[in-house]
């Protein structure tokens, strides 16, 4: 696997393509000299938790034949006050719509989350707490 990044401008705003090429862009603060022209360092970090464990939970859940109308996640992440300033502690919420069993989208976040997510591997290793709860509604 191999991501690029190429600068964008004079400050710190990159832009980064992975195997299909598709664009992201990287900003950092303003403290840096950062424009607000992309998400930050960290921010990444999260969405990729968050996107790693959704791919993870959908599938799962397709695989037990639930009816999924609608997911949407947030990932909340608590950082140290020292310096570098790493994830502590992150929190994600699955919130998912549809005719979903409660004991099965459990199950299935239990798995998605700390069974086949490798980004979960990788933070909880550095000794970063990762919790999750779902929020069901049809």
């Amino acid at each position: 696997m191999k991501v690029e990044l190429t600068r964008e401008n004079d400050a710190v705003h990159f832009a980064a393509r992975g195997s299909e090429s598709v664009k992201v862009n990287i900003d950092g603060s303003p403290e840096i000299g950062g424009q607000g022209l992309g998400v930050r360092p960290m921010e990444l970090v999260l969405m990729a938790l968050g996107s790693c464990s959704s791919f993870d939970l959908i599938t799962i859940l397709t695989k037990q034949r639930q009816q999924i109308d609608d997911i949407k996640v947030s990932v909340e992440g608590q950082r140290a006050d020292a310096v570098p300033a790493v994830f502590t502690s992150i929190l994600i919420t699955f919130a998912i719509k549809g005719k979903i069993d409660p004991a099965k989208a459990e199950k299935a976040a239990e798995l998605a989350v700390k069974k086949y997510c490798s980004v979960h591997d990788m933070l909880s290793a550095g000794g970063v707490k990762i919790d999750y709860k779902i929020d069901l509604s049809e």
